[in-house]
């Protein structure tokens, strides 16, 4: 036997052996009933017989706060995206207009801007129109040229024409490209009919013109050293609430 707290001798478990010997030593020196800490190897009360129970509920609670506070990270970053692709659309529609990606024409120049632009008159581009109408739109849409041929920086004029055949006002509203690509950057509009309401009368027709050029640094691109032919397209949806039109150049 060692020596234990408060001067208790080591016991053993009370189970190992009777209580009958202890009881006589219990009745001389205490007060006849053995404290649970007078036994050498057992745990004071209150313990739960686990010593580890209270590093194991601060990790707990350590892991619950790490948790919410990730789940609070991720729920901030899915309302970010959520914004961020709401605003996508316009601002790439912006983007696309100020720089061609996509195929979008750019947005036409000031007029003292092209009054001074100097023609490249040995480079002949042949532009082609095309004209499209959505399934949901009852309208009859199409160029009324073909082709036109041009020069990098010289000035054109063509016209598309639309008709409402129906016995109802409609709205439209058009997106454009242009093919190929690359070429978006260099094809300029002064005007054009583009992102823009057009409402037609129940048998009404009438001419949409394009105003355009293509920029003279269009000869001094490499990339463009084989582009001879530029295609010009228009699409017109109805003009609906809450309806988007699609990207230009991803039509």
């Amino acid at each position: 036997m060692g020596g234990c707290a408060r001067g208790w001798p080591c016991l053993v478990a009370p189970a190992a052996r009777g209580w009958g010997p202890w009881r006589a030593w219990l009745r001389l020196h205490g007060n006849g009933e053995a404290p649970a800490a007078a036994f050498c190897g057992r745990r004071a009360k209150g313990s739960g017989g686990d010593p580890f129970a209270g590093a194991r509920r601060r990790q707990q609670d350590d892991w619950r706060h790490r948790n919410k506070t990730v789940l609070t990270y991720l729920a901030a970053g899915v309302v970010g995206v959520a914004g961020m692709s709401y605003a996508a659309v316009p601002l790439y529609r912006l983007y696309c207009q100020a720089t061609g990606l996509g195929g979008s024409a750019v947005a036409g120049h000031g007029s003292g801007e092209v009054e001074t632009m100097v023609p490249v008159k040995d480079r002949i581009i042949k532009v082609t129109f095309n004209a499209d109408v959505h399934a949901s739109l009852q309208w009859n849409f199409r160029p009324q040229q073909t082709e036109v041929y041009v020069v990098p920086g010289e000035t054109a004029l063509a016209f598309y024409k639309a008709k409402n055949p129906t016995d109802k006002p409609i709205i439209g509203i058009s997106t454009y490209n242009v093919v190929p690509f690359e070429a978006g950057q260099y094809f300029n509009k002064i005007q054009c009919f583009c992102f823009e309401e057009q409402r037609l009368n129940p048998h009404e027709e009438v001419d949409m013109p394009v105003f355009f050029f293509i920029d003279p640094e269009f000869a001094e691109d490499p990339r463009m050293a084989r582009v001879d032919l530029i295609t010009l397209s228009y699409t017109f949806f109805e003009a609906k609430e809450g309806q988007k039109l699609p990207l230009p150049g991803y039509n």
